[in-house]
């Protein structure tokens, strides 16, 4: 099943996906990407280079799930470690066709101008990832002040970048930046209302694109990966209730499309997550009614993100209604049974199934068996579909091991937890994989 994308929308869709890492402290990435834009129109860039320039800006902290993470990168100026974050991305990035001219520009958007100069890449891209270097050290600079008052901080704020010429910065970046950064247009762009109209104008010029259905996987994955490293308890959670919702599909005679649909829902279903405080996810108690109120947020933020691409509106309903009962007393619409599809019912299955099989910080992963007895309870109580719970029953073990598997860190297929070998700490690893490890000494 190809699938028609427009690049441009997908790439605005993973920016406000990273957005909500920041909670509160919002668009970061975005006014990164207006700025270094702004700093390559002066550098004369073609616009194929601006594109790119563009979105690895939008698209330069995809390495950061973590809030804590977030609030270093905006409220510190540099600190031992912040390459870290440029690696992961750049790594995430580098995996898939559409994405991978962005990944060097990604790698080096923390290294100081003066340690690139040892570093083996053209020189295009050495300047290009300093300039989202510069302005992305802008931001961090704005962070802690009035955005409706930047034009009294704008002078310090360009005296900082100034004082880091030849050091973090290329002296002809400082120099444009601060050619383009006279202007109050620069600064004023920078409030929310005018960066969404900027951005609104950004996303009016299309970037079409025609996608198999692997790759187009495989770009959900990258949704999916930043979702899952949040949390060590979030981890391959995603990947679990994709794998069981496109098996529950075939078992319940759904065709081949939209199965692979069901799959892709399962990887973007818990985009929202990332708005949820570490200190939340990884509670190891029961949440209270404010941090309840601060994960119900969650499935509403997949939604918005999701129905803004084109051609997800189905994808964004099986992901987004994952909370909603066939009772009307989930969230965040409260529908009833008659508007939730069969692909959302599958969704919802799947996500409590995957949940209960995995280790949280509250308690370790359920047995087969346990499992069962809470999905039968909440069938009982028209909260779960009876049909797709009872396929479950019938198919439990299989079930179980599309749910509970993890990914071999040598080949990445999928197994089962009890075929995974961590012996000896060299990584998770399926019985073919550690044959081979042993095989060379590697993991003696």
């Amino acid at each position: 099943m190809d699938t028609d994308i427009d690049f441009r929308q997908v790439v605005h869709a993973l920016s406000d996906t990273l957005d909500l890492v920041g909670v509160d402290e919002i668009q970061h990435g975005k006014r990164v990407a207006f700025m270094a834009r702004e700093c390559g129109r002066a550098m004369g860039l073609a616009e194929p280079d601006l594109d790119r320039l563009y979105h690895a800006a939008l698209l330069h902290d995809c390495g950061v799930s973590s809030t804590a993470v977030h609030r270093r990168l905006v409220n510190e100026m540099d600190w031992e470690g912040a390459d870290e974050h440029c690696q992961l991305g750049a790594a995430l990035l580098a995996g898939h066709e559409l994405f991978a001219d962005l990944a060097p520009l990604v790698r080096y958007h923390h290294t100081h101008w003066e340690d690139l100069a040892g570093v083996a890449v053209p020189a295009e891209v050495a300047l290009a990832s300093n300039c989202i270097y510069l302005t992305d050290r802008v931001d961090a600079l704005t962070a802690n002040r009035d955005r409706s008052e930047l034009l009294l901080a704008r002078d310090d704020i360009r005296n900082t970048i100034s004082r880091h010429r030849d050091s973090f910065f290329a002296p002809q970046l400082v120099d444009i930046f601060l050619r383009v950064s006279t202007s109050e247009f620069f600064w004023l762009t920078l409030e929310p209302r005018h960066l969404d109209l900027y951005l609104a104008e950004m996303t009016q010029t299309a970037r079409p694109h025609r996608l198999t259905h692997d790759s187009f996987l495989r770009m959900a994955r990258i949704f999916a990966t930043i979702v899952d490293a949040k949390s060590p308890f979030t981890v391959e959670h995603s990947l679990g209730v994709a794998r069981l919702a496109k098996r529950l599909g075939r078992l319940l005679g759904l065709n081949a499309g939209v199965c692979q649909k069901l799959e892709v829902a399962g990887l973007l279903h818990d985009l929202g997550k990332l708005r949820v405080p570490d200190e939340i996810l990884e509670k190891p108690a029961p949440l209270d009614r404010r941090e309840r109120a601060v994960m119900m947020h969650h499935s509403f933020e997949s939604y918005q993100i999701l129905r803004r691409i084109k051609g997800f509106a189905g994808i964004a309903e099986m992901a987004a209604f994952h909370h909603e009962t066939l009772a009307g007393d989930g969230y965040p619409f409260h529908l009833t049974g008659p508007r939730l599809s069969l692909e959302a019912r599958i969704i919802a299955v799947a996500d409590i199934f995957q949940a209960l099989a995995q280790n949280r910080p509250y308690r370790p992963a359920l047995a087969p068996t346990e499992i069962m007895a809470i999905l039968h309870g909440l069938a009982d109580t028209n909260h779960l579909d009876n049909r797709v719970v009872d396929v479950v029953a019938d198919n439990l073990a299989t079930c179980y091991g599309e749910a509970a598997a993890s990914l071999c860190e040598g080949c990445g297929r999928a197994a089962s937890p009890a075929e995974l070998d961590n012996r000896g700490g060299h990584g998770v690893l399926c019985p073919e994989c550690r044959s081979e490890a042993t095989s060379c000494g590697c993991a003696d």
